[in-house]
């Protein structure tokens, strides 16, 4: 195996010889949301069901499931043919991410930065907890603490790759920690399937094991130009990971959760949604929490009338702060709705800088009668709060409840 420069996980990354990751696995994650609580899963073969109009893959499956031969990612058809009496859930993404959001926050109730892959999986930094908690073991311990005796697994490492590999093989009450000077060995007599948890190596797994390469080793053993000219900079990243060469964890960073929701009462007439979309809209932008910032990213959810939820994050090719194209990039997605929606909501993943405002070289009245009606708005706002200007917007008018003809919102 070749050597790489400097202890393990040092180099151009910035991980260090003391770095100190902790991974915390919590399997089958979006499954127990679905299911409601662990106790639905017991003895029950279930399944997430494939999205309407998406790949039609089963998502997480349950233990009984898993050993009658099925396997998160397997066609449909296959997954019902190996396991009749399979059960589908339909997946819940809004109570997943209501219940992630809970666990990165009890972990960061412990002082720790947490990088949030995915649902049920993150890293963190243990590196400056050390001394805190005594120790690894006293920083599982903490971790555990904040998690209230949820089952989860628990690997430490010197690098993300070797503690999610240590959490893989943890037990659910048992923590597996790597020391720095057994990492490189550990690392390389661990499968390639390990990849698969890395967006930016999954594709390279299987290609790999179709070549004979199965561990992470042997694609150490193949050196940079071999890997380079078969799989580009893709391989290069597997090879670092495979060396313990990675970058620092990246935490989270903290920004306002700004988030509109409106009940539509089980409507999926396109006009009524497409209306309310537009409200939430209005809604979203007028928040003094904006603080004049640009948009950079959306996620529009809905709750369905049946049971689960659907949701879908979009982003902007420019950070906008426009209602009006906003609306034109966010409104096809209504037609991706598997079932009518009870509530839909609107939140925003990612702000961009302030938007700027730039003085017309043209005197425009309009422009400047709008931009006086804005400033009225504003102060009245500061003085009453924000719902003392607000219009009529009609969302049903031809609706027999004459509670969902009409609705107020922000006047903008």
């Amino acid at each position: 195996m070749p050597r790489s420069s400097g202890s393990f996980g040092a180099g151009a990354t910035g991980a260090g010889k003391d770095s100190v990751v902790v991974c915390v696995h919590i399997p089958r994650f979006e499954l127990v949301v679905a299911a409601r609580g662990y106790e639905a899963l017991a003895g029950r073969a279930l399944a997430i069901a494939p999205i309407p109009g998406q790949k039609q893959v089963v998502g997480e499956v349950s233990g009984t499931a898993q050993a009658a031969g099925v396997a998160s990612g397997m066609p449909l058809g296959e997954a019902l043919v190996r396991c009749p009496a399979l059960a589908l859930l339909p997946s819940d993404p809004e109570a997943v991410e209501r219940a992630w959001e809970a666990v990165a926050r009890a972990l960061e109730g412990i002082g720790a930065g947490v990088e949030l892959p995915r649902p049920g999986l993150c890293y963190l930094d243990a590196s400056g907890l050390l001394r805190l908690y005594g120790g690894t073991d006293g920083v599982i311990a903490a971790i555990r603490r904040a998690l209230g005796g949820r089952p989860v697994r628990i690997g430490s490492g010197p690098t993300r790759l070797c503690s999610l590999a240590a959490a893989l093989q943890a037990r659910t009450r048992r923590a597996r920690v790597i020391g720095a000077d057994e990492a490189r060995a550990y690392l390389a007599s661990q499968p390639m399937a390990l990849l698969r948890y890395r967006t930016d190596t999954a594709a390279l797994v299987e290609p790999l094991q179709r070549l004979g390469i199965d561990t992470l080793g042997a694609l150490a053993a193949l050196g940079a130009g071999a890997v380079s000219d078969r799989f580009g900079s893709p391989g290069l990243q597997a090879l670092r990971l495979a060396l313990g060469q990675e970058e620092r964890v990246r935490p989270r960073t903290a920004e306002d959760r700004l988030k509109e929701s409106l009940e539509l009462n089980g409507t999926s007439s396109q006009e009524a949604l497409q209306r309310a979309l537009d409200m939430l809209l209005e809604r979203l932008l007028c928040r003094p929490e904006r603080r004049e910032r640009t948009v950079r990213a959306i996620t529009l959810s809905a709750q369905l009338t049946e049971r689960g939820s659907w949701s879908e994050r979009v982003t902007f090719r420019q950070a906008l702060s426009d209602r009006k194209v906003m609306l034109l990039a966010l409104g096809p997605r209504l037609s991706h709705l598997p079932a009518p929606a009870q509530t839909l909501t609107l939140a925003v993943a990612s702000f961009g800088p302030a938007a700027a405002r730039q003085q017309s070289l043209i005197d425009d009245q309009d422009a400047q009668r709008a931009g006086r009606v804005r400033e009225a708005v504003g102060q009245l706002r500061a003085l009453a709060g924000p719902e003392t200007a607000l219009r009529v917007a009609a969302i049903e008018p031809d609706s027999r409840i004459p509670e969902r003809r009409f609705a107020f919102t922000p006047f903008s």
